[in-house]
């Protein structure tokens, strides 16, 4: 038995293509060479990869667990591809980092621009989305580094703690509630509050804090994106819990105000996670180490240092 790699490539764009005639004008290919490549990768493995019955070509149970291993072999050779252009030093390439929204909208802009000065030729792609997404994509290969709120689980991931941050919460400015010099769940009974979409880390932390708060039960609203949820609170629809990170510029500019809830919900850490069995290009590992040596967020400054920027 074995494994070609030419015809495990064409069986992949029919998978993809869902149909040979598809995946054959994606190869510059005739259809008939299509079906027999396939046919013989179907005959070298002893088993049935494609269903022809229907109007589309779909894959086999063995189809799918070929299709999986297919998308890390092609991506190792990506790989394997990229290490060997970077042996001589970072001076050409790309990176392709995920985030989850939070960190993906307010932290890795900042770190990515600083990754860029430090290495120009390196080209810098961001994929965002809420952490399930992220996570789908971490799986799939579609991303081989993410850095996200919160600590994931899961045998498959290596999960490495880096940086911390905390919920706020924040109000429009003229609330009943802005005078107080601090603000416990009582105080909060009746109030609206504004959570970030089902699928989001900060979600999951927000409903924890509201149980922690005896508030539970508390009137709520699905908003999707902290963008979103920011000016909603500012258009006067409710409260919200979100990164400080997130409000920095609106509470400097009198947009939006934190209010001081007591008890504080508790920091959560900020994470990189990859995948345990993908191996690391030498742009991923350089982005890394720099991440790894932050001491701050990009824009907070240490007054023990003076004021200096540490990050």
């Amino acid at each position: 038995m074995e494994l070609n790699l030419h015809r495990l490539w064409i069986f992949m764009q029919v998978v993809e293509h869902q149909g040979f005639s598809a995946a054959a004008q994606k190869l510059y290919m005739s259809q008939p060479s299509v079906s027999n490549q396939v046919r013989r990768l179907e005959q070298s493995l002893r088993v049935t990869l494609i269903d022809r019955s229907g109007t589309r070509a779909r894959p086999t149970a063995e189809g799918e667990v070929l299709a999986e291993y297919g998308k890390r072999v092609f991506l190792l050779a990506e790989e394997a591809v990229a290490a060997v252009q970077q042996v001589g030093g970072l001076v050409a390439g790309r990176l392709l980092i995920g985030g989850s929204t939070t960190v993906g909208t307010y932290l890795l802009p900042a770190l990515l621009a600083r990754y860029q000065r430090r290495y120009p030729g390196i080209d810098c792609d961001v994929f965002v989305g809420n952490y399930e997404t992220v996570q789908e994509q971490l799986l799939g290969g579609g991303i081989g580094v993410a850095v996200v709120a919160g600590s994931p689980h899961g045998d498959r991931f290596v999960v490495e703690s880096v940086l911390d941050e905390r919920l706020v919460l924040i109000a429009a400015p003229g609330h009943p509630l802005a005078e107080r010099a601090t603000i416990g769940p009582d105080d909060l009974g009746g109030a609206r509050f504004l959570l970030r979409e089902p699928g989001s880390q900060t979600r999951e932390l927000q409903e924890q804090v509201l149980a922690d708060w005896g508030l539970a039960g508390a009137s709520r609203a699905d908003i999707w994106g902290p963008e979103a949820v920011k000016q909603c609170v500012a258009a006067g629809m409710g409260l919200a819990l979100i990164s400080e990170h997130a409000v920095v510029h609106e509470v400097r500019a009198g947009t939006l105000l934190t209010l001081p809830a007591a008890p504080a919900p508790q920091p959560r850490p900020i994470s990189l996670v990859r995948r345990r069995d993908r191996l690391l290009s030498p742009a991923e590992r350089a982005f890394l180490d720099l991440l790894r040596g932050l001491r701050h967020w990009p824009g907070e400054r240490d007054e023990a240092d003076g004021g200096a920027c540490r990050c």
